[in-house]
């Protein structure tokens, strides 16, 4: 279980040198009119720090009817990076686009497709990613990817959080297609995007957001939600993280051997060792199930590992069986497909009939494949799917 995130959100949205709405019209109808086909693209480009390379680049684009939405700069020590959000004919492909860049002078192009997302200013975009920062911890891994475009995000604790070479400085380090910031709990965070190398302004708004969470401290929202049971019984849930591990470890005490190894595969006698792990959010977001009384009665995980999010639940044997482990599971479904997660999945054994269920109970397209006596349940998160599931409602909670 990692700490990896990955996404296709927009590369290098952030403030700095922002030129929001600039237009490289020709004069004729462009291509984002009534009944014309068109297409957004993200580019970045180098070009050298003299005078009018830019213009020429602009002018190049411009006839071949590429509209220029949006542009920043990113000084380097030699050249300037140039990252634009351009309208292009639907025609025209990233192939040629890039020839005409080229052509224009530019070099070291990339080019991705957009979206509508895109089109919200840069500024904007990263307020609401300090504002997202400032009200959950467990925001900061997904806000650096939105920020950052498509990166692997790895949290390494303090022990591991040294490099070879020597630790981490404490204002961070960039080295092309990897940045290493300290962690606010100690330890260190690394973001990766082998594909597009970060310049100097992305790590510097990167350490700002990292910052911003230090000095902000451990939070949580404080929403919770009381459901009713079945039989009657009400249950709160609620967002947990590692102030809960007392709590949490009282709970596995409760559990049978059988409860405890259908959950960690493995053997159930450390089983609390990974309890710090699972409740920080540098590696995800839990659920709690509590009683009237406070005692945590179930607990649900949903974990960043790699391209992929995995879910995991543990419910308490007196409380198996009342709907709690489909209640959670919906919720933390729902929390991925909220942060563009292309999947979820489980793993489980084939006799835990509870989590199987629990699965199918979503309502959403699974897949099954057994690794090594394992079985490995995924949830697939389009669009489609997500408009079908029956996710939760926050009323009643059925039986699993």
């Amino acid at each position: 279980m990692g700490a990896d995130t990955e996404s296709g959100a927009g590369a290098g949205a952030g403030i700095g040198n922002d030129t929001a709405a600039t237009t490289a019209s020709d004069g004729r109808a462009d291509d984002g009119g009534e009944g014309v086909d068109s297409a957004l693209w993200r580019m970045r480009t180098t070009v050298r720090d003299a005078p009018g390379s830019l213009a020429a680049l602009c002018a190049a684009l411009a006839e071949r009817r590429v509209d220029i939405l949006s542009l920043q700069t990113h000084p380097l020590a030699e050249g300037t990076v140039d990252e634009f959000l351009l309208r292009a004919p639907g025609e025209l492909t990233a192939t040629e686009l890039v020839e005409v860049v080229s052509a224009a002078g530019g070099a070291d192009t990339w080019t991705e497709r957009a979206d509508a997302h895109d089109l919200v200013d840069a500024p904007t975009r990263v307020l609401a990613l300090a504002a997202r920062t400032a009200q959950d911890a467990a925001e900061l891994p997904l806000a650096l990817r939105q920020l950052l475009g498509r990166c692997t995000i790895r949290s390494l604790p303090a022990a591991a959080g040294g490099r070879p070479g020597g630790e981490v400085p404490p204002e961070g380090s960039l080295e092309d297609t990897v940045l290493r910031l300290r962690a606010p709990e100690g330890g260190v965070i690394t973001v990766e995007r082998p594909y597009l190398p970060f310049t100097p302004a992305e790590f510097a708004r990167a350490r700002a957001l990292v910052e911003l969470d230090a000095r902000l401290g451990p939070r949580l929202p404080r929403g919770r939600d009381v459901l009713t049971l079945a039989e009657g019984s009400d249950i709160t849930v609620r967002r947990a993280d590692t102030r809960d591990v007392p709590a949490a470890k009282a709970m596995h005490e409760r559990c049978s051997a059988r409860t405890l190894g259908m959950r960690y595969h493995g053997p159930v006698g450390d089983a609390d060792r990974y309890l710090n792990h699972l409740l920080s959010p540098r590696f995800g977001r839990t659920l709690a199930a509590q009683t009237a009384s406070g005692r945590i009665v179930g607990l649900g995980h949903l974990l960043w590992d790699g391209d992929e999010t995995e879910v995991a639940l543990l419910v308490e044997d007196a409380w198996q069986h009342r709907g709690i482990g489909g209640e959670l599971l919906g919720r933390l479904v729902a929390m991925a497909a909220e942060t563009d997660c292309a999947s979820v999945y489980a793993v489980t054994q084939a006799s835990n009939t509870g989590m199987v269920a629990a699965m199918r109970g979503l309502g959403l397209p699974l897949d099954y494949q057994i690794e090594e006596g394992t079985l490995v349940i995924t949830a697939r998160l389009d669009s489609a799917s997500r408009a079908a599931a029956r996710l939760p409602q926050g009323q009643r909670i059925g039986r699993d």
